[in-house]
C-alpha cells in the first residue's frame, strides 16, 4: 500500500523536470506531513523534508520582507495544526479547479517560480555595484516557497478572502505562469535586473 499525502493524494508519476531542483524537491509522502524533519538525516536537512511539509512550515513563518518583520494576516501564529489545515484546504481548492493532483500542480508551480539568478551588491572603491549571480538550487526552492506564502498573505490581509483561497490562487497562477502570482512577478523582476547588471 502506498503512502498518500494528507491520506488523499499520491505522488506516483510526479517528476521534477528542472534538473537543478531534482535533488532539492523531495517527493516522499507522509500521511501527516508534520514530522519536525526527523527523517531528514543528512547535511542539507530541509531539502530531504517532504516538499508539502516545507510549505506548511513556511505558512507558519513566512519570512521577512525588506529586512522588516513582515506584517501578516494573523494566520501565521506558529500553530502547526492551523498551517496544516490551511495547506490541505488550499490543495482541495486546487483539485476542484484543475481536476488534477494538487501535489503535482504545486511541484510544477514551484519549478516555474524558482528564480535562476539574483543580484548581489559589490563594494569597489567606495562605490556599490549590483552584480548578477546564479541562485543555488536550495535557495531557489526556499525563495519560491517564501514568495508563495507572502503573496497569499498579501491577498488576504484585511480582506474577505480566506487564506486557503489566496494560497490556492497563488499556486495556480504560478502553475499557469501568470504574473498575478507574486512569485512569478518577483522572479521576472529579479531576473530582469540581473540581466541588466551583467
Amino acid at each position: 500500500m502506498s503512502v498518500l499525502a494528507f491520506n488523499r493524494w499520491g505522488v506516483e508519476g510526479i517528476k521534477v523536470v528542472d534538473v537543478g531542483l531534482q535533488r532539492y524537491v523531495t517527493l516522499e509522502p507522509r500521511f501527516v506531513p508534520k514530522t519536525g524533519a526527523r527523517y531528514a538525516g543528512n547535511k542539507f536537512h530541509k531539502s530531504k523534508v517532504f516538499i508539502v511539509e516545507r510549505l506548511i512550515n513556511k505558512v507558519m513563518i513566512p519570512g521577512h520582507k525588506a529586512k522588516k518583520h513582515f506584517r501578516s494576516s494573523g494566520h501565521n501564529t506558529g500553530k502547526g495544526s492551523l498551517a496544516y489545515r490551511i495547506v490541505m484546504d488550499a490543495f482541495k481548492i486546487i483539485e476542484q479547479k484543475t481536476k488534477q493532483n494538487p501535489v503535482a500542480v504545486f511541484v510544477k508551480a514551484l519549478e516555474n517560480a524558482a528564480p535562476r539568478e539574483e543580484i548581489v551588491t559589490i563594494e569597489y572603491g567606495g562605490a556599490r555595484y549590483p552584480k548578477a549571480t546564479d541562485c543555488s538550487p536550495q535557495r531557489r526552492v526556499d525563495v519560491a516557497l517564501r514568495f508563495f506564502v507572502q503573496g497569499s498573505y498579501d491577498k488576504c490581509f484585511n480582506k474577505k478572502t480566506p487564506v486557503a483561497d489566496a494560497l490556492a490562487d497563488e499556486i495556480l497562477n504560478a502553475f499557469k505562469l501568470d504574473a498575478k502570482s507574486l512569485a512569478i512577478s518577483k522572479k521576472s523582476e529579479i531576473e530582469r535586473q540581473a540581466d541588466s547588471s551583467r
